[in-house]
């Protein structure tokens, strides 16, 4: 079965992930200039670095639903700039796999794939998309829907070692977006851990920085730049997320659902 996965960010990556080690051929789609901030297990970075592995697969961006198809013979996943994924047409999908994380609807529709499933709030399951996987953190987290919206978005960061908004970094001014640290480093609060638009950026709380933009990246004031986390544990920096996983194996189960009752 073909699988396209319309975004590369972390949560998709954790999507496309499962997938892949299930079999399916994975191909994503990213937007010109990506904005994940836990580069190191979205294979968006494919989109500046031209591969991105992520545990044990390999991204590789690509140009062409031949370039694509070519990659998946090679057990590998393409990434091809294609905000709109107008690729669809050509690649033909067996399930599309909405993981933008935009929490509205841009584009998606029912008629998109034989199998259409939507990450998060902003889509009606039996409307928009065939299923619905719920990603907020709790009980809930990777919940097959069947009807109906996932729980709505509180605007209120998921809680990771304790802390929630105070983990996030954002941007305090508009322009070009320049860190000062990687991902990786510990860093203590009040350091300055970033400028954007020459405005510097600290550390609200002391912990270890899991995702941090790349640098030149343009960025609006108020943007999601950074991710401290105060557990301090290298390794999560470089795996993919508890909840990634979840929320694709609730896809994988959607999948197993909507073939069960073909």
């Amino acid at each position: 079965m073909r699988v396209l996965v319309k975004g590369a960010g972390d949560l998709a990556s954790g999507i496309a992930y499962e997938l892949w080690l299930a079999g399916f051929g994975v191909l994503m789609t990213e937007r010109a200039v990506p904005l994940a901030v836990r580069r190191a297990v979205s294979f968006s970075r494919a989109v500046y670095e031209g591969k991105a592995r992520v545990e044990k697969a390999e991204g590789v961006l690509v140009t062409s639903c031949r370039e694509a198809l070519e990659q998946i013979e090679k057990k590998r996943i393409p990434v091809i700039v294609d905000e709109k994924a107008r690729i669809l047409s050509s690649y033909c999908p067996d399930v599309l796999v909405d993981a933008i994380m935009a929490k509205k609807n841009t584009g998606t529709r029912l008629a998109d794939a034989p199998i259409v499933i939507a990450a998060g709030p902003g889509f009606c399951a039996g409307e928009d998309c065939h299923y619905v996987i719920e990603t907020m953190r709790g009980d809930e987290l990777g919940r097959v829907i069947v009807r109906g919206f996932a729980a709505p978005n509180t605007g209120v960061p998921g809680e990771v070692g304790g802390y929630s908004r105070e983990r996030l970094l954002r941007a305090l001014g508009e322009g070009r977006m320049e860190p000062l640290v990687q991902i990786g480093d510990i860093v203590t609060k009040g350091q300055p851990v970033a400028r954007t638009g020459g405005e510097p950026v600290c550390a609200e709380i002391d912990g270890i920085v899991r995702g941090i933009l790349q640098e030149g990246v343009i960025v609006q004031r108020g943007l999601k730049i950074g991710d401290i986390d105060a557990r301090q544990i290298r390794e999560s920096c470089f795996t993919i997320s508890d909840k990634a996983r979840i929320v694709g194996k609730g896809v994988l189960k959607a999948i197993e659902m909507s073939s069960g009752n073909a």
